[in-house]
Formats: structure tokens, C-alpha cells, sequence
């Protein structure tokens, strides 16, 4: 067997285990999607406006631990860093289910914040499909190691509906157990992955400046479409659980809603690649974008089961374009050497807006209203297309100077 062909081989299986984990990773954050939010409601007083506090601390901690977490990921590897990732993992669902038991609103912000920080190094999963790939096979590598979180959007809130009681009388508690399963099974996996290390000159030399990197245009606009494509998708499924409490609606329905909203964010990773090489990466975000408005005019005109339904697989469909386009987009501005800091700024940014999303959510949500939930999102995504139609214009500038 060639030399080409072995290293086509194991790319390929690597995707494959990557598409595993990630399947297992977004199981937990579809389960702790659809249960912390009312598990922080039910330990709460009268006064629920906390609610989505955990939510909140879940993505301050992937913040704070993205770049440490690619840092690290550059001098022990992607399997070592994916390693810890899990075990914190582990650790979350243990302590979490004790704040279950002991009725403690801290505790679960806790075992949030640790979900967090094991989240912070499995989104890397991504980018791990592309360290060795060929750069046409980029945007498919990120497309289908997504695609793995539609086996969570079928599988993740139809285990919490049934471990939601499984402990019984101690509601919620059973979630946080198979949390800690799932963690332990991803740690297993990854133990296969075959993924090169950067070479000791490749992590001496570190590349360009961070800053020079940042200027670039194309940096600029990627960062943009993760970053509000992102966050617009955590205001709207954060507050979900919470609106639909406040209509009526039992825990059942939003987690019917929640499973729709998460197969339509993963179930088009199967093509997004395809559709990236074809139309380019710019067109599919602007559709992204286009697609996420749709949900808020959704939301906006009405509050029956159908509305959140739709809106969630809106708002899921457009953050997949708006989040595997800028991805890949990204994957353009950095040589091997400069992956870790690119991507650890980029994350950082993303996730840094995703942490105050989640916490303006419940705010939002109690104090003014699922309407204006909505409402604040259309200018995020007139930003995004904003951007990268600019970007499609400077590029095609770029390109008549060049042929002249």
C-alpha cells in the first residue's frame, strides 16, 4: 500500500472515531441543554431569574479553558488533550448528580462550569479532522465530524426524557449519571486516534504574530460568522426550555423541541461541506444567516408548540452554515505552527459570546420577554451577511488587481 494511501486511510478513520466522540460530546450537551436549565429552576426560590445561570458558567467555562486547552493540545497532542477533556467530563456528571441529590444551586453551577471546561477541548474536535488533511478535503473533514451530532439530536433529549426519572423521587439526578458514562466512553475512543503531532521546529517557530493573523480579512469575517451565528443559536435554545415552561408546556415537549432543534443543526454536516465546495463558503453563510432570521420571524408569531418546533430547527439549520462556514473559512488563514493560537483567539471569541448569550437568556426571558429574545437577534445576523458580502467584494478587488 502507498504511502498516500495509508495516510488517506487513517484521515479517514480518525474523522470516523472524531465523528464518535463528537456524537457522544453533544449527546451530553443536548441532555444538559434540556435539563439544567429546569433542574437550576427547580432548586431556585421564588425568585427564578438565575435560572439560566449554569447555562451561563457551562460556557464561561469552555471560555476560559479554550486556549489553554489548544495550547496544550500543541505540546502533548490531540489525544492526551482529549483525554483530559473527558475526564473532566466524568467529573461533571458526578458532581452535578451530587448537587441533585443535596439540592444544592452552586453545586450544579459547578458541575456546569466543569461541563464547560471538558466542551472547551472536545469543539477542538473540528479542527483535529483538519491538522493532516489536503486543504479540499477541509470543509467535508469539519462537515463530517459535526455530522456526528445527529446521532445525539436523535439519541441525547430521548435519554434525558427517560433518565430524567430513572433515580426517582430525585428528579434530573439520573441525566447527570449517564453524563458521566458517556464521558468515559469518549475517553476510551480517543485513546484510538492517530493524529501527528506539530514537529519541534513547527512549535518553536510559532508562525506569524497573533495580531498580524487577526487583520486578515478573512480572519475577520470567520470570526464573525461563528461568533453571532453562534451566539444567536445559544440565546434562542437557552430560552426555549424557559419560555415553553412559562406557556404551559411540560418537560416532554421542550426536550421533543430541543431534539428537532439539534438533528437540524447536525443533520446538514452530512452536505455542508459538499455545498461549501460548490457555492462557496461566503454564499453558505449568508444562507445561514438568512436561515436564523427566519426562526426570530417564527418566534415572533406565536407561541403554539409549532412555533418553537420550527423555530428551534431554523435557528439549529442556520447556526450549521453560519458555524461550519466560518470554521472552515478560518481554516484558511493559518499555517501549521500558528493553528493553536488562531484557533484558541477564534474559539475564545466565539465562546466568550456564547457564555453572555446564555446568560442574557434567562434575563431576557424573565424580566422582558420571549419577544424581545427574538427580536435582539436580527441585527446580529444583518452583521453576518453584512460581512460577508464585504469580504466577497474585497476578495473579488483582490482578484482584479492580481490579473491585471
Amino acid at each position: 500500500m502507498s504511502i498516500a494511501a495509508t495516510d488517506d486511510s487513517r484521515q479517514r478513520r480518525n474523522v470516523f472515531l472524531l465523528a464518535m466522540c463528537q456524537a457522544l460530546f453533544m449527546s451530553i450537551q443536548a441532555m444538559s441543554t434540556a435539563t439544567t436549565p429546569l433542574a437550576g429552576y427547580a432548586l431556585l426560590g421564588t425568585d427564578k431569574s438565575l435560572a439560566t445561570l449554569p447555562l451561563f458558567l457551562m460556557h464561561a467555562g469552555i471560555m476560559v479553558t479554550t486556549i489553554p486547552a489548544s495550547l496544550l493540545m500543541s505540546r502533548i497532542g490531540r489525544r492526551g488533550g482529549f483525554s483530559i477533556g473527558a475526564i473532566l467530563g466524568i467529573a461533571s456528571g458526578l458532581v452535578s448528580t451530587y448537587a441533585i441529590y443535596s439540592r444544592s444551586f452552586p453545586l450544579l453551577s459547578v458541575g456546569a462550569f466543569l461541563q464547560g471546561s471538558a466542551a472547551a477541548f472536545a469543539w477542538y474536535y473540528r479542527f483535529a479532522a483538519t491538522d493532516s488533511a489536503a486543504p479540499a478535503f477541509r470543509a467535508k473533514a469539519i462537515s463530517l465530524v459535526m455530522a456526528g451530532g445527529v446521532l445525539a439530536g436523535l439519541f441525547g433529549p430521548e435519554v434525558a426524557k427517560w433518565a430524567v426519572n430513572w433515580l426517582s423521587p430525585v428528579t434530573f439526578a439520573g441525566v447527570y449519571v449517564v453524563v458521566a458514562m458517556f464521558s468515559l466512553v469518549v475517553l476510551k475512543i480517543v485513546q484510538a486516534l492517530s493524529i501527528p503531532r506539530l514537529t519541534t521546529a513547527e512549535r518553536g517557530s510559532g508562525g506569524r504574530p497573533l495580531s498580524v493573523i487577526a487583520r486578515q480579512p478573512r480572519f475577520v469575517v470567520a470570526l464573525i460568522s461563528s461568533m453571532f451565528g453562534y451566539g444567536v443559536m445559544t440565546l434562542v435554545m437557552s430560552a426555549t426550555p424557559l419560555a415553553m415552561l412559562d406557556c404551559g408546556f411540560r418537560f416532554n415537549d421542550s426536550a421533543t423541541v430541543i431534539q428537532a432543534h439539534i438533528v437540524a443543526m447536525f443533520l446538514p454536516a452530512f452536505f455542508t461541506g459538499a455545498l461549501i465546495n460548490r457555492f462557496g463558503v461566503l454564499n453558505i453563510i449568508i444562507a445561514g444567516a438568512v436561515i436564523q432570521t427566519g426562526c426570530a420571524i417564527i418566534n415572533l408569531a406565536g407561541i403554539g408548540f409549532m412555533n418553537f418546533l420550527i423555530a428551534n430547527i431554523l435557528v439549529g439549520l442556520g447556526w450549521n452554515f453560519t458555524y461550519v462556514g466560518g470554521s472552515t473559512l478560518l481554516t484558511s488563514t493559518y499555517e501549521p505552527a500558528e493553528r493553536a493560537k488562531t484557533q484558541a483567539a477564534h474559539d475564545f471569541t466565539v465562546y466568550a459570546t456564547t457564555a453572555t448569550a446564555a446568560a442574557v437568556a434567562g434575563l431576557l426571558q424573565q424580566r422582558a420577554g420571549w419577544q424581545l429574545v427574538n427580536i435582539a437577534t436580527i441585527p446580529l445576523m444583518v452583521m453576518v451577511c453584512t460581512a460577508a458580502v464585504w469580504l466577497a467584494l474585497h476578495l473579488k478587488q483582490e482578484a482584479r488587481r492580481a490579473a491585471q
